[in-house]
């Protein structure tokens, strides 16, 4: 979910800026989550490592906020991971800071409160696409929603995001492409 003006001014009055190479990580998996990101430029990626398989849970662009919603808010080990797919610049607020705002303001409350129920609809319904959607489904449904991730983030991330292998995918596009040209 795209932050609102209102966010990204509280956000900037706040924040320190961090810029990530291509493939760092912003936050371990087993770490305690003790900053929110406002994604300024680039793409994050959230994941989980299932014993050796890493699967990709969620993908954040410009606008988006990002944290490990339960380890921020529990102050718990994060179950993901948080790493740059891109050169990726954030705008980072430590959790002291949020907790202020959230007191002080009932505008921030009321909007982070949307911003964590939109992230938590986000993976129920990955949840619900593995169960009840095929990988040609979950491919298409993707590519209608956020066409440009397939632009910006390499295809081995998509392909671990949706469940399936990068070979998967490659067959799966190539089908749809052939599809689109008759």
């Amino acid at each position: 979910m795209k932050t609102s003006a209102f966010i990204e001014a509280q956000f900037i009055q706040h924040a320190l800026t961090r810029n990530l190479a291509k493939k760092q990580t912003l936050l371990h998996q087993g770490e305690v989550s003790r900053h929110a990101y406002l994604v300024k430029s680039g793409c994050l990626r959230m994941w989980y490592n299932d014993s050796g398989d890493d699967i990709t849970v969620k993908f954040f662009i410009p606008g988006d906020v990002v944290a490990s919603l339960e380890s921020f808010y529990n102050e718990t080990p994060s179950t993901f991971g948080i790493e740059s797919i891109l050169p990726t610049q954030v705008m980072a607020v430590s959790k002291a800071v949020v907790t202020q705002a959230l007191e002080q303001s009932p505008q921030f409350k009321d909007e982070m409160l949307s911003i964590s129920i939109a992230c938590m609809t986000d993976y129920q319904n990955l949840f619900l696409n593995r169960i009840m959607k095929n990988p040609e489904d979950r491919c298409k449904l993707l590519l209608e929603q956020n066409p440009q991730l397939f632009e910006i983030v390499p295809h081995h991330y998509i392909a671990s995001y949706l469940g399936i292998t990068p070979v998967s995918l490659s067959r799966i596009r190539k089908r749809a492409e052939s599809i689109n040209n008759c």
